[in-house]
């Protein structure tokens, strides 16, 4: 924005609402603080009419068919001045081909280790094939927003070009201390303490059961959908599996907890681990990209090798620590980070592409 002008974006994800995930939140809120700002934001998502099929072994995510023609469409009608394409899915891989066909600048973004989530679902699928499909994919943009110090140099060692940080925020209004024993009655009510609690998706790939196997004194609780619910449930009768939760409710189950535990080693940030610790509730995880970015240091969680060790160790961090860490995180820095990473092109020749693009009719 070299004129401080406000700008139209065009963002592009398979991610989008309802599904339940840190994803899905980070770009519905970032999408919302545009636009707060000034910004005219447009998004192309599965939920627009296309023809959907269930991702295999995921049925809650919907992958878009045939949705080429249409983003054309849509693209020309909006004319975005800066292209962002946050998903490597069906939607994403149009939106990408179009913008190489048409000569559009356009930046990335990586959320999800996916060769990894690829792997753990399709053992026979090698690493090395989803790097490929990956790199291909973000090396051909202008810039890949990455989230954390650790994913940046992971990625720049495995081949990846152009990598730009994007911090993450957290609601700290939604999420806040006050929530804990709300009306002097705790969500866990009549349940063994400590409350050790995992929030998330219920999915092979957040390595669920590293957490459920360890042991721990009193309660393990999980909040979350997901394809592997069912499957834990009726393997870890002695865990409590609350489902979906979500605003208040989902605040004061963390509020309400001990001790929060991310044993995701998949991750490319962990939004939770930040509302966890925006309402006191300190964290426990491995030390994954995310967490050795976030909380070594912040007082207000562990990380270790040792999970076991972590959460127990977790128990002692300071509640007050933990919320005055996550304060210095906001929706607005991350969204403002945001418009500096899309670094448009100078106005007189964004206008002078979409003259070209007019002028051929459907280029490509």
């Amino acid at each position: 924005m070299e004129d401080g002008a406000p700008l139209r974006i065009m963002l592009v994800t398979d991610a989008w609402e309802p599904q339940v995930n840190g994803v899905v939140r980070t770009l519905s809120r970032v999408t919302d603080e545009c636009r707060a700002m000034g910004h005219e934001v447009e998004v192309i998502h599965p939920g627009l009419g296309y023809r959907t099929i269930p991702l295999p072994t995921y049925p809650d995510i919907k992958m878009a068919l045939g949705a080429k023609k249409d983003i054309e469409a849509r693209f020309k009608a909006f004319e975005p001045e800066a292209i962002h394409i946050a998903t490597e899915g069906s939607l994403g891989q149009a939106a990408r081909k179009i913008c190489l066909d048409w000569k559009l600048p356009f930046t990335t973004s990586y959320h999800t280790k996916f060769p990894e989530y690829v792997h753990a679902r399709f053992p026979f699928i090698p690493l090395s094939a989803g790097y490929w499909y990956m790199r291909r994919f973000h090396n051909s943009g202008n810039r890949l927003m990455v989230a954390t110090p650790t994913m940046r140099d992971e990625l720049a060692k495995r081949g990846f070009n152009n990598i730009t940080p994007w911090a993450r925020g957290v609601d700290t209004e939604q999420f806040h201390p006050s929530l804990r024993h709300k009306d002097a009655k705790s969500v866990y009510e009549g349940l063994e303490g400590p409350v050790f609690v995992y929030v998330g998706r219920v999915a092979v790939e957040k390595n669920i059961e590293a957490f459920l196997d360890l042991d721990l004194p009193g309660t393990k609780v999980v909040v979350g959908p997901g394809p592997q619910l069912e499957d834990l449930k009726r393997r870890y009768k002695n865990v409590v599996f609350t489902g979906n939760k979500s605003g208040e409710e989902l605040a004061r189950h963390f509020a309400d907890a001990d001790v929060s535990v991310f044993p995701s080693w998949t991750d490319t940030f962990g939004l939770v681990i930040l509302e966890s610790m925006a309402t006191g509730t300190p964290v426990a995880a491995f030390p994954a990209p995310g967490p050795k970015d976030i909380i070594p240091g912040s007082g207000g969680g562990v990380v270790d090798d040792d999970l076991q060790k972590a959460c127990l160790e977790a128990l002692k961090c300071d509640r007050v620590a933990a919320r005055t860490y996550a304060e210095g995180f906001s929706w607005r820095s991350c969204a403002e980070e945001f418009v500096r990473n899309l670094k448009p092109q100078p106005r007189p020749e964004r206008r002078r592409i979409w003259r070209r693009i007019r002028r051929l009719g459907r280029p490509g």
